[in-house]
């Protein structure tokens, strides 16, 4: 079968929706489909191009076997909303043009966010008259509204009626968590049109480790009880609150507890700068890693901080890095309300706290820092929960039969419009 990809990010990108892509996309065409992934020249978060690409229409290359095609886009950094919608807009376009100019794909796929890589999988699906699934991995304009992104009310009414209509037009739904098909059923989307592929582990990558000792010694974190962030710092997730967290700490004269931040974003400097201005020490921010390194990372983590800020919408969120600090068997301090919480509480992986509240991470982390027995029953009991239910593998098995059957399905809809 032949695949085509539309997806704003792609590794080396390290965020959530260029793994999940990746590995997906990998397995399947391990199983013999041919795959090609229309993406960007790799910037985010930044909007400074990596090392060794350029922003040019129609780049190609091999990346373990798919055909990645790389097109211009106006690059912005992961923040603001002009820019950044401009950066959007102009792949929706260079994205449906390329669409045109490949051996004309069985199925398009089409990942959200960002919002219109969704409409360029949805038109270039008319154009070439085959039909698109779109996954969902993030509620837009939703999403974008709770983090104060946009506040124009025209333009959020705008937003609102072309997220309609993308649901409307698409063939079939994938999403990452029932919390999002439970809001697409909310927003009118019948149950029937959406299946569920939760996000899940490669456990080839995140096993169990002894700690990079090098690694700590070099971060200056030796005798250090550490507690991970891992991912990316934007404005979604909060990480003011780790700031709140270890100045309580230092009041409380624990000073064997630290904080890393590990990652890249919106707001990384804003808060590299305060914890600098603040003298706390028990702080350490990293930058970007390359994927391939966050195993060492965790392996040098006690506990490993999931924090979105404290907002209805994030209910419905199952974050990634749940699965892979599990799979490594790191017990979980888990900020966010809802299926994420849900989740964690029945692995027996970690410890649930509320949002944005400074005092209930403090203690989680005492509680964790003076009871090694307890941690380490919390990281056995969540390594064998996630990774029996959520194998990269065997979930990108599912999600390839899923897509056999829509293909093998009634013909494309004639009424789907996208108009």
């Amino acid at each position: 079968m032949r695949i085509l990809f539309l997806t704003h990010y792609f590794p080396p990108e390290v965020n959530a929706p260029a793994t999940r892509t990746f590995e997906h996309c990998s397995r399947w065409v391990a199983a013999g489909h041919q795959v090609t992934v229309f993406t960007c020249a790799p910037n985010c978060p930044n909007g400074i191009l990596y090392k060794g690409y350029k922003n040019r229409f129609f780049q190609r290359e091999t990346v373990d076997g798919i055909q990645v095609i790389r097109t211009w886009t106006y690059i912005a950094a992961n923040r603001g909303s002009i820019r950044r919608t401009l950066n959007y807009i102009t792949y929706m376009i260079s994205a449906t043009i390329c669409s045109l100019f490949v051996i004309r794909p069985d199925i398009i796929i089409a990942t959200s966010p960002q919002f219109f890589c969704g409409w360029a999988g949805l038109i270039a699906s008319r154009l070439r008259r085959v039909r698109c699934v779109l996954e969902i991995r993030d509620i837009w304009p939703d999403s974008i509204v709770a983090v104060g992104a946009i506040r124009n009310r025209h333009v959020l009414r705008v937003l609102e009626w072309l997220e309609r209509r993308m649901y409307s037009a698409s063939h079939h739904i994938v999403t990452v968590g029932e919390g999002y098909r439970d809001c697409l059923i909310r927003k009118g989307v019948p149950v029937e049109k959406i299946s569920v592929v939760m996000n899940g582990v490669d456990q080839g990558l995140f096993s169990h480790r002894e700690p990079v000792m090098r690694l700590k010694h070099e971060l200056g974190l030796e005798g250090k009880f550490v507690c991970s962030y891992i991912g990316t710092i934007g404005m979604a997730c909060g990480l003011e609150v780790v700031l709140r967290a270890a100045r309580l700490l230092k009041e409380r004269g624990r000073n064997d507890i630290a904080f890393l931040l590990v990652g890249d974003g919106a707001i990384k400097a804003k808060l590299e700068k305060q914890a600098s201005l603040a003298g706390l020490d028990n702080v350490v921010l990293t930058g970007r890693q390359d994927k391939e390194r966050v195993p060492d990372f965790l392996s040098i983590s006690d506990a490993c901080l999931v924090h979105l800020k404290k907002t209805d919408l994030f209910t419905a969120v199952m974050p990634s890095k749940i699965f892979e600090a599990a799979a490594m068997g790191r017990p979980i301090i888990n900020g966010v309300e809802g299926y994420a919480s849900k989740m964690v509480k029945e692995a027996g992986a970690g410890l649930c706290v509320e949002p944005e509240n400074e005092q209930q991470i403090v203690e989680a982390l005492v509680r964790l820092a003076d009871n090694p027995g307890f941690r380490r029953s919390l990281g056995e009991a969540g390594r064998e929960y996630f990774t029996s239910r959520f194998d990269r593998g065997r979930l990108a098995r599912d999600y390839i039969r899923l897509i056999e059957r829509l293909r093998a399905d009634s013909p494309l809809q004639k009424g789907a419009s996208v108009a």
